[in-house]
């Protein structure tokens, strides 16, 4: 199995290429807010909404790694200052990797004024209700981005299948055919 692993901050255009890149091959998009979203409204955003998102989203990914599925899309915003985030990721890729799966990454950046403005089309809005209180989403956005490092260093992530992407100027159907053709997908 080929597991692309789509990462950057909040608005940045993660799952519109997951969709896009869905379009165009075998992959499945599992973008993060699935989860989010089908729990936040009986749990909102508590520890418990955290704990079940979390072993949600453990068990598709070990049911995946199994499958006779040909690959997967997940989307993540990764505090790569955070030590339990680099640990995640670990566990994620370990679970792929055990199954002799292949784990992709792609790292996605674009300027703040951009991804204010994709915080609010209605195609986000759309697939993700819990980003529809404009206000309290640009809100988290900037604190986000103030608290946590959702940008990696040049040579940080060491993965031999790795690519980051300036995405400001790029639609999401050139960054998923971008993706595509590196990874030969």
């Amino acid at each position: 199995m080929k597991f692309i692993l789509i990462f950057g901050p909040q608005a940045v255009g993660k799952m519109t290429v997951g969709q896009e890149l869905e379009k165009t091959t075998e992959l499945k998009l599992f973008h993060n807010h699935m989860t989010i979203e089908l729990l936040a409204p009986f749990f909102d955003f508590s520890p418990e909404m955290w704990r079940l998102v979390n072993k949600f989203r453990q068990d598709i990914f070990e049911t995946a790694a199994v499958s006779d599925m040909y690959g997967m899309i997940f989307t993540y915003v990764w505090g790569l200052d955070l030590q339990s985030d680099w640990d995640y990721v670990d566990k994620i890729c370990k679970i792929i990797e055990e199954k002799d799966g292949k784990v992709y990454f792609v790292e996605l950046e674009a300027d703040l004024e951009q991804r204010m403005e994709r915080n609010r089309t209605p195609h986000r809005l759309e697939h993700k209700p819990t980003k529809r209180d404009i206000a309290r989403s640009e809100q988290d956005l900037v604190l986000t981005m103030e608290q946590h490092r959702l940008n990696s260093f040049e040579g940080e992530i060491e993965r031999e299948n790795y690519i980051k992407i300036n995405n400001t100027n790029l639609t999401a159907c050139e960054v998923a055919e971008i993706i595509k053709n590196r990874f030969n997908l």
